[in-house]
């Protein structure tokens, strides 16, 4: 069984998936299984062009992004798998024991965490007494979003980027994702409020 399975390899699973992966040295985390499915092809971030996202280089594309981002995970931390080519039909059980089916396999995690964006055609079967019209959007635009608390849906079961609630934006969606992996990380230390820092300093 998984600690933890991200489901989306956009902006906002891959940022959780980094800032977890980043603590999996940490006593609280050691021994932790974490795992990404990556299948995004209808994220918007493929058509993107960035000129205004914080630390990212003007007129990098979002093509670019989405490879260069799996790369960057699987080179600093290879601890967390990643499950490419798969789509996620459906998400049943609760905390500590959900069970996740793609259209190859089905996986058990004891968390989940669903990013995969807002478009109503992302939507997971079992998901649907969560989904209500996104706060944020555009009305003709039809996206969705899972009802919330801070990103918790229900106990061990999160959302993340517009799925959440979030504008569009790469920098909000990021730091969405990136909020999700620290409170996890809380949740493994105790609720100790954890975050998961490199420096230079001595």
């Amino acid at each position: 069984m998984l600690d933890v399975l991200i489901i989306g390899g956009g902006p906002a699973g891959v940022s959780c998936a980094l800032i977890i992966g980043s603590a999996l040295k940490k006593p609280y985390a050691e021994g932790k299984q974490v795992a990404i499915l990556t299948h995004q092809k209808a994220s918007a971030l493929q058509d993107g062009l960035y000129n205004n996202a914080y630390g990212i280089a003007p007129g990098t594309l979002g093509a670019t992004l989405m490879e260069t981002s799996l790369e960057h995970l699987q080179q600093q931390y290879p601890e967390v798998t990643q499950l490419p080519n798969e789509k996620v039909m459906n998400i049943t059980g609760t905390a500590g024991n959900y069970t996740v089916t793609t259209n190859k396999n089905t996986y058990t995690a004891k968390i989940v965490v669903v990013a995969t964006g807002s478009a109503p055609a992302s939507a997971i079967e079992g998901l649907e007494g969560y989904t209500e019209p996104h706060k944020k959007a555009l009305p003709e635009k039809n996206r969705i979003q899972l009802r919330n608390n801070d990103h918790l849906v229900t106990e061990g079961l999160y959302v993340a980027g517009t799925l959440a609630g979030q504008r569009s934006q790469l920098a909000i969606s990021a730091g969405s994702g990136a909020s999700v992996g620290t409170d996890i990380l809380t949740l493994w230390n105790n609720g100790k409020p954890t975050q998961s820092h490199d420096s230079v300093r001595k």
